[in-house]
């Protein structure tokens, strides 16, 4: 691939502005062009100046499907009700679950950081996932759904399981929060993240005022897509949110000395030492990479990243102490058979505020 040729370091202030040269083909004629109907917000901050901008037909505010972007999140709950003292990190997940779902098994058995770092044996996805709606996969999968993939499947782990991705493992970990809190996964998300750092739009169901900025989703030959509702396995990509509030909780995670609890929530005063656990590095994953609990971090850079997609959004999201930058891409197309528009545009991003050569935007 012909890289396009490094610039110096670009700021966050002129970052719209190079970009909109660098995407000026696929605005014309590509991904972006209007035609398609599709649009992308993008968030971006280094050295503490941000930026929150869009193209196409999106705006500054518009909500979006995160995807598997869900999944740091997830993860920094279960930091959060770690460091509340509510679970542990080495817990089995069947003891958050009710009596009866799942056997012990004899020897060891799946913890609630087996599933955060992706090693817990579990496959992609359950074996009785069979949605009664193709275009809403999730919506009809429901805790008793749940609960008999995993009687089926069993709890027990053989050996040292390798890294291998799996949308029912967040959604189990995410599942089994909630239980442990005794309220659903959405208020689990306000109570320990959302509300603490003032995440307005990050949530699951939207009010009405939400859902008029709600942009429609595109599959990736830019039909309309349906969007996803997940139920028992929420915590796998069940989150709607902003390219601003996902900008603020990437601050957040760049710089958790800085964050400041409001007076008075519990939630808040463990925020920044569950920031800290949950950014911990645990164990290898992809090549080239390893896993903290939701989080990838690329070994020789240290910098985190993670991306989504349902069947109309995909997303990607990075942050670099050492550089002292993230950003988050949130384009309302799914990824097509060349893979993430999203991908591509958010580390063409990482290139360009580095001023290194960038991967090219154009079609």
């Amino acid at each position: 691939m012909a890289y396009d040729p490094a610039i110096a370091p670009v700021s966050a202030i002129d970052l719209e502005s190079v970009l909109a040269q660098d995407l000026s083909r696929a605005l014309e004629r590509g991904k972006l062009a209007p035609w398609t109907g599709a649009g992308v917000s993008i968030g971006v901050v280094k050295n503490g100046i941000r930026r929150v901008f869009s193209f196409g037909a999106a705006k500054p505010d518009s909500i979006f499907e995160i995807g598997s972007l869900t999944k740091p999140f997830t993860g920094l709950m279960l930091a959060q009700i770690v460091e509340q003292g509510r679970v542990k990190l080495d817990e089995p997940v069947r003891e958050l679950l009710p009596p009866g779902v799942v056997a012990k098994p004899p020897g060891r058995e799946i913890t609630l950081l087996d599933l955060a770092t992706q090693r817990s044996g579990l496959p992609r996805l359950p074996a009785n996932l069979k949605p009664a709606n193709k275009d809403n996969p999730y919506a009809d999968y429901d805790a008793a759904k749940l609960y008999a993939a995993l009687k089926k499947q069993g709890v027990a782990i053989k050996g040292n399981p390798p890294f291998l991705y799996s949308n029912f493992g967040f959604g189990l970990l995410g599942h089994a929060l909630s239980v442990r809190a005794g309220i659903p996964f959405a208020s689990l998300l306000q109570d320990l993240i959302a509300g603490p750092l003032g995440l307005n739009d990050t949530t699951i169901a939207l009010s009405p005022t939400q859902q008029s900025r709600f942009l429609p989703g595109h599959d990736s030959h830019y039909g309309r897509a349906c969007p996803w509702d997940l139920d028992a396995v929420a915590g796998a990509g069940a989150i709607r949110s902003t390219a601003g509030d996902m900008l603020a909780f990437l601050e957040a995670n760049l710089h958790p000395e800085r964050f400041e609890p409001p007076l008075g929530s519990t939630s808040a005063s463990t925020l920044k030492s569950a920031l800290v656990l949950s950014q911990q590095v645990r164990a290898f994953a992809l090549p080239g990479m390893q896993i903290a609990l939701g989080w990838l971090r690329k070994a020789i850079s240290g910098g985190y990243w993670h991306n989504g997609a349902t069947g109309g959004y995909s997303s990607y999201a990075f942050f670099d102490s050492k550089e002292d930058c993230a950003a988050v891409v949130l384009f309302d197309t799914s990824i097509g058979s060349k893979g993430s528009f999203a991908d591509l545009l958010g580390q063409h991003i990482s290139e360009r505020l580095a001023g290194k050569p960038a991967i090219p935007l154009a079609d």
